[in-house]
């Protein structure tokens, strides 16, 4: 049964999480800032716009109302003994015909006595004064119209005692759509030029913000480890500020990284030593010992010997294999086939003594040995993938137990080149598959290893952008595979 694949570090696995609420774009902040003012200028602007063409619009009309009534008084004329009506058909045309709106006409005397007309009008209210040759002007319903009236009260008879009313309306709708013209053509060309600023605006916010933009993908594109200085040309003042406050920042991460990657090496030199000392001497008290309690308790000092030393070396290989020693190494094409199988003869004499029968299986190529080796090439640091390869092949041999079979393969598939380590061993419990690499974390309690293994090899394997999975082979045992872009880096 084949285990899913280890997934690779997450954003989560490489930083720690912060509880912070995120917002919209700054720019689309900035955005609404600038616009939403303008629609509300723009809304105030409309209605200043649409009273303004209103009150011309009541002008334009009452003016017209006025004339007409002025003309409509002219047909009527006092005489002796009442008055002579002189309204020709012509003349009622003239009036009638308005090619906008219809037009409504009452000549009376007050209190209301109809003479002349086509439709009966309200008269002004009671409480507004009339003045002799002075129009007024006020708005009434006629059929659930709505009208504008304008009323002109004229004196004639003897001394002027006697009053005609000349009253004259339109409906409102030609005046309302007078104002509504007026506005359209006033709101249409300011509408093109609020989209038209609105555009320029967000161009301007994105041409503003866009070293925002450039800092964001150089800390993205970012490799987690990398804690180089920041560079950025060009930069306003406030991104440059930031600039300097992250690499402030990345300065005093990488310093304290520094002081901590030295003192585990330091360490690790230190404790070389005195571990090969303590190894020799139990060494030479086993050759002289007789006694068979005493030679048990030394056969122990010299295993634990030998593992502090084993923990020794593979701290300070996992140290080499951190990110910040991995950059500062070189790296150069690497055939992965010779040397898996330069590996796998040089451990074969450990493997004979551990009892495991350990082989290579040569890639398949139709075209010669060469053709395929030249196929194997990544581009890496040679002492840190030899580090890897020994560490997958000593696991194997460690924890697949005497008696087993371990088999190290190599193959291209695509664009990775492929090294699978398999052994017939008690293998790994799924559960386990992934808590395995995780440090001084062992797969079983059988053999000395230390449990830094694994994590040695997934670490120098993704310093080289590749991957590493572990599968169950069946009846029973393990099968490592890593996967490396074939000449991924320079």
């Amino acid at each position: 049964m084949r285990d899913s694949p280890l997934p690779g570090p997450t954003d989560d696995d490489r930083a720690e999480a912060l509880d912070l609420r995120v917002g919209s774009p700054l720019s689309r902040q900035l955005l609404w800032w600038i616009v939403l003012p303008q629609l509300v200028l723009w809304l105030v602007g409309a209605f200043v716009t649409y009273s303004v063409a209103s009150n011309y619009a009541n002008q334009m009309v009452d003016r017209s109302l006025f004339q007409t009534s002025r003309a409509l008084a002219r047909q009527v004329k006092p005489i002796d003994n009442g008055l002579l009506i002189d309204f020709p058909r012509a003349a009622r045309d003239i009036i009638e015909t308005d090619p906008d709106d219809t037009v409504y006409y009452m000549v009376s005397t007050p209190p209301g006595r109809f003479i002349l007309g086509n439709q009966q009008l309200p008269p002004p209210s009671e409480r507004v004064q009339l003045e002799n040759d002075q129009p007024y002007f006020y708005d009434a319903t006629v059929r659930e119209t709505r009208v504008r009236v304008a009323a002109l009260l004229l004196p004639y008879g003897e001394g002027g005692k006697e009053r005609l009313l000349v009253q004259v309306a339109k409906s409102r709708a030609s005046r309302e759509a007078l104002a509504r013209r007026i506005l359209i053509d006033t709101a249409l060309p300011l509408s093109g030029l609020i989209v038209l600023m609105t555009l320029i605006v967000w161009a301007g916010i994105r041409a503003g913000l866009a070293p925002l933009s450039r800092l964001r993908r150089l800390v993205e594109d970012r490799h987690p480890n990398d804690l180089n200085p920041i560079r950025m040309t060009a930069a306003p003042a406030e991104v440059h500020a930031l600039v300097m406050a992250l690499n402030s920042l990345l300065a005093s991460v990488r310093r304290n990284v520094e002081t901590q990657k030295r003192f585990i090496s330091d360490a690790a030199h230190q404790l070389r030593t005195p571990l090969a000392g303590v190894k020799s001497q139990a060494e030479l008290a086993l050759e002289a010992a007789q006694e068979p309690q005493l030679r048990a308790r030394l056969e122990r000092v010299r295993a634990s010997a030998m593992r502090s030393a084993h923990l020794v070396n593979q701290l300070l290989t996992l140290a080499r294999a951190e990110p910040e020693s991995a950059m500062k190494q070189g790296q150069v094409p690497v055939p992965i086939g010779p040397l898996a199988r330069e590996l796998t003869a040089e451990l074969v004499p450990r493997a004979l003594q551990m009892g495991v029968d350990l082989g290579c299986d040569e890639p398949e190529s139709h075209e010669g040995e060469g053709r395929a080796d030249n196929e194997l090439v990544v581009i890496g640091n040679p002492l840190l993938l030899r580090e890897a390869l020994v560490n997958l092949i000593d696991n194997a041999m460690r924890y697949a137990g005497r008696g087993s079979l371990v088999t190290v393969r190599t193959r291209r598939e695509g664009e990775q080149v492929v090294v699978e380590v398999e052994d017939n061993g008690p293998g790994i419990p799924t559960a386990d598959h992934a808590r395995v690499f995780e440090r001084f974390v062992r797969g079983s309690n059988d053999g000395t290893g230390c449990g830094l293994g694994l994590p040695i090899v997934r670490e120098i394997i993704l310093q080289h952008g590749g991957s590493v999975s572990l599968y169950n082979v069946v009846p029973h045992g393990l099968r490592v595979r890593v996967s490396l872009p074939v000449r991924a880096r320079t």
